[in-house]
């Protein structure tokens, strides 16, 4: 008997909040087999899906699923259906599956088909589950056939990294198939890649509010410490010698 798909709370995010975007260069490009763009062909299109299922350095010609290509142009094909068949693949499965964990390859499906980031570790967890007991095609059914899939892209449109522009940012997040290697850390580390090493000092972050204002004696503690103040040579005084008589001022 399979176990049922474990219960997960999405978190707030902006994927999940309705809201008022002012178009900019960082908004998708939405692709729909019944509106293409103006002037998009049909190469377009797959070209987009391959963008979004592939990462850069997997996007080759010999990955190219022609036949799935022949099938949607002729029409046999839904754009749903063509991204299952990108995402079950054995190129997809040999560079993503192959070479992550269960936990990895969840994450890089959700980004990917579902366009946006997992909401915590346990739908990690859940998504797991599902592939230990339905396999991968299973795993990918439901989320092609999931009403979160099934509302925002339908079987038209390309699916695309939701809610990408974000308000306190100027470039908006990093796209999900540049920011996602091919590799976890766990298999970089086993696979001997080259750890980052930090050659510069790193510098520390104040903010405004912390910042030293005018007049502030944190302004002068540089100048403070390179002043080399050295004692003074100045020979002992023995106070049992000292006339003290002699030393206090008299009027004339």
């Amino acid at each position: 008997m399979a176990i049922p798909l474990l219960n997960y709370t999405p978190v707030s995010q902006n994927v999940r909040v309705n809201g008022y975007e002012v178009p900019t260069e960082e908004q998708p490009k939405i692709y729909d087999a019944e509106n293409l763009p103006a002037g998009g062909t049909w190469d377009e299109l797959i070209w987009a899906a391959y963008r979004q299922i592939f990462s850069e350095h997997q996007i080759l010609k010999s990955n190219r699923q022609k036949f799935l290509e022949s099938q949607l142009k002729d029409g046999r094909l839904t754009v749903r259906e063509f991204i299952r068949g990108l995402v079950l693949s054995d190129p997809f499965r040999r560079y993503n599956f192959e070479t992550n964990s269960n936990y990895r390859f969840v994450e890089i499906c959700v980004q990917r088909v579902l366009g946006r980031d997992v909401y915590s570790e346990r739908e990690k967890i859940a998504w797991s589950i599902v592939i230990v007991n339905e396999g991968i095609q299973g795993f990918i059914d439901m989320l092609l056939n999931s009403d979160e899939y099934l509302e925002n892209y339908g079987d038209t449109i390309v699916p695309y990294q939701r809610r990408r522009n974000l308000p306190q940012r100027a470039t908006g997040e990093t796209p999900f198939n540049l920011k996602t290697p091919r590799y976890g850390e766990y298999h970089r580390s086993i696979l001997g890649f080259p750890q980052a090493v930090w050659q510069n000092q790193i510098r520390r972050y104040t903010p405004q509010e912390k910042q030293p204002k005018a007049g502030s004696p944190e302004l002068y503690m540089n100048m403070a410490r390179s002043v080399n103040a050295q004692p003074s040579n100045t020979g002992r005084v023995q106070t049992q010698t000292m006339n003290y008589m002699n030393m206090v001022p008299r009027r004339g």
